[in-house]
């Protein structure tokens, strides 16, 4: 009988006759280990246990606590979900019901809409057809066999389904029991491996394949989880997700609204645009002080421009665009890189004077689908902290390795410690030659390592094949947020392609004209959605310095009113963001009312406090008030007020003069 020769990961090789399915090796190992496996990997790739083993492979048997065996267990739960459903409603439809991230959805065709209640009619359900532990099989039909069946059944999607499966794979079919699903699989042996840790969460509209030319579904969403305690700990980020929402605190603290006449661009209210600008400020300092100049680059460019740039080609169908009665195309900047090469060039470099690092605050214009938009998040006109730098390929490495150092640094300001930086390598569609996306990647490649080693565990580093800009690879930084979410912030792209495209050169030490790499890069990204990212990470309760609001005087009585403008004057002219609450209404009303605003600081006055010279101080989420006098209250607020790179800049001084 002919073997196989199977590696694990430990390296062991072991040699199993051909055509050993998982399950069988799994028992050969040993009779707990075959109890508890759900699944193995044949070179990375999931695959049923009862797969046969037909040639040498890298394995690994999955059980249920590994972390690839959660994506089958919410894959096996959107099945059992479909047959609940089914069951409870007869000539129900099923489509598509792929996993998501934190869970698993199913598209359903049915005459009335589900309604709130009906989710625990199909979670009771599904808990008696997983009691059942009833096994998973797959077979594997012919064409006409599966059409045949499921047009029987009235399942004409699952019909249109099968039609759309590429006459090179084979159409497979999984039981649960009686019940079965066209899919591509693959599963764990029985339904009672799902365990009882899932949710059904929410139903909502969906178009067949995504399409408003066709059929309205229903979708069902949830999520499943290997132990009670994960799925408890989800719902509870859930919840906290639910109180940060950066649209429901965006209008509870008057920040900014949106508007139909206007989609997926921000109206900043007064209070919002204090708070954008405080991040810009922020920003323009540090760029000052790591070498980047300050420019600004036209918002409309015609449209020859972005064709030269490769823009046209490869974004096009996201740009704004507009004719002029003389014919001639412009397009709004989707970005600001083609602008900042046009600076560079105005006026001859010499090798000497390279890295030039050009920063702007530049407001891009993208079409994104009026269903992608969300909030500040994800909008169609946006601010970013964009920088190109411009150098020879000898200085790639340490640039970007400086360039990382910033971005840490900055993100540490904001509480921001759990970082990932993944390296995107070059897409299916892109621009320049292999040969130079082999250099931009090897460069990338040797300084993700040297992050990965200086992060010194703190940093993670992945890599994402196929996920790079279409004129270069990327490192991108994502940060974890207080209840645990992954945001994607900033990222440094390195890019061979489109200086060379737009005529960028520069002197060499032989005289000689020489293009040079472009570094295309963002720190916060998206102010408008690094603003968003920072309200629910903060819960709005913002620190000190970055509040748009920092602190607000509040009288207890009439009496005070007077003394209560002074103190108010006084901390306006220290330059601290204060207001001045003076209605005739009770302390507890005013304290309630500013609390819900966020505000920081309250300073309370009443006659004792006017007679004394000394303010009641109130932090926000505290219930404990401090008395002191208003000099040093003014001192203290000064002092907790500054921002975190001027005060690296104070204490600098402060030792240096010590």
């Amino acid at each position: 009988m002919a073997e196989v020769n199977l590696r694990f990961p430990d390296g062991a090789i072991r040699p199993v006759e051909k055509g050993t399915t998982g399950s069988e090796l799994a028992q050969s190992i040993s009779k707990s280990l075959a109890k508890k496996a759900v699944a193995l990997t044949l070179n990375g790739a999931l695959v049923d246990l009862a797969d046969p083993i037909e040639a040498d492979a890298d394995i690994r048997i999955i059980t249920r606590n590994d972390p690839e065996a959660l994506e089958l267990i919410r894959h096996d739960a959107a099945h059992v979900m479909a047959e609940a459903v089914q069951d409870l409603w007869p000539g129900t439809q099923v489509t598509i019901g792929p996993v998501i991230e934190n869970g698993f959805y199913y598209d359903f065709a049915k005459d009335e809409p589900f309604q709130p209640e009906d989710l625990e009619k199909i979670e009771k359900k599904m808990g008696e057809i997983i009691a059942r532990n009833a096994p998973f099989t797959k077979e594997v039909w012919s064409r006409e066999e599966a059409k045949e069946h499921f047009r029987e059944m009235g399942e004409l999607y699952k019909v249109e389904l099968v039609d759309a499966i590429p006459e090179d794979q084979t159409i497979k079919i999984y039981k649960q029991g009686e019940w079965l699903d066209l899919c591509r699989g693959p599963h764990m042996t029985s339904t009672g491996q799902i365990g009882k840790a899932f949710k059904l969460m929410s139903v909502a509209g969906a178009y067949w394949r995504g399409d408003s030319n066709n059929p309205m579904l229903q979708r069902i969403y949830g999520t499943a989880w290997a132990e009670d305690k994960d799925l408890k700990a989800y719902l509870h980020r859930i919840e906290e997700a639910e109180k940060r929402d950066h649209r429901k605190l965006g209008r509870e603290m008057d920040l900014f609204h949106f508007q139909e006449e206007a989609p997926g661009s921000v109206f900043w209210h007064a209070k919002g645009w204090t708070l954008f600008q405080e991040l810009i400020a922020y920003m323009r300092r540090r760029q000052k002080a790591a070498g980047y100049v300050e420019v600004n680059s036209p918002d409309m460019m015609e449209k020859h421009f972005w064709e030269t740039s490769g823009h046209w080609e490869n974004y096009g169908e996201n740009m704004f665009t507009t004719v002029l009665p003389d014919e001639r195309v412009f397009c709004c900047k989707p970005m600001n890189c083609p602008g900042h090469v046009q600076i560079y060039k105005n006026g001859l470099k010499s090798y000497r004077e390279l890295p030039v690092r050009i920063a702007e605050f530049g407001k891009v214009h993208r079409y994104e689908p009026s269903g992608a938009l969300h909030g500040l998040l994800r909008v169609r006109h946006f601010t970013q902290d964009d920088a190109h730098v411009f150098l020879t390929e000898d200085q790639l490495e340490a640039e970007c390795l400086a360039i990382n150092d910033l971005m840490l640094s900055i993100y540490e300001d904001f509480g921001f410690e759990e970082v990932v930086v993944k390296l995107s390598t070059r897409p299916e569609k892109r621009i320049g030659d292999d040969a130079l996306w082999d250099r931009a990647e090897a460069v990338m490649g040797d300084v993700l390592k040297r992050i990965e080693e200086q992060g010194k565990g703190r940093i993670k580093t992945s890599i994402f094949p196929g996920e790079g800009a279409f004129y270069g690879p990327k490192f991108e930084y994502v940060l974890r947020d207080a209840i645990g979410r992954d945001w994607q912030c900033g990222t440094t792209q390195v890019d061979f392609n489109l200086p060379g495209r737009l005529g960028a050169i520069y002197i060499d030490a032989h005289s000689e004209k020489q293009t040079p790499v472009m570094i295309h890069r963002a720190m916060f990204g998206s102010l408008e959605r690094f603003t968003g990212i920072l309200i629910e990470n903060f819960a709005g309760h913002f620190p000190l310095w970055l509040s748009p609001v920092q602190a607000v005087v509040a009288t207890i009585v009439s009496d005070a009113d007077d003394y209560g403008r002074k103190v108010h004057e006084k901390l306006k002219a220290a330059g601290i963001r204060a207001g001045l609450d003076l209605r005739n209404e009770k302390i507890n009303f005013k304290v309630r009312e500013h609390s819900l605003q966020k505000v920081p600081v309250m300073l309370i006055a009443g006659k004792r406090e006017a007679e004394e010279g000394t303010v009641s101080i109130r932090r926000l989420g505290s219930k404990d008030q401090q008395v002191m006098p208003v000099e040093e209250a003014l001192a203290m607020l000064i002092d907790d007020a500054i921002p975190p790179d001027l005060r690296r800049e104070r204490d600098a001084r402060k030792q240096a003069a010590e």
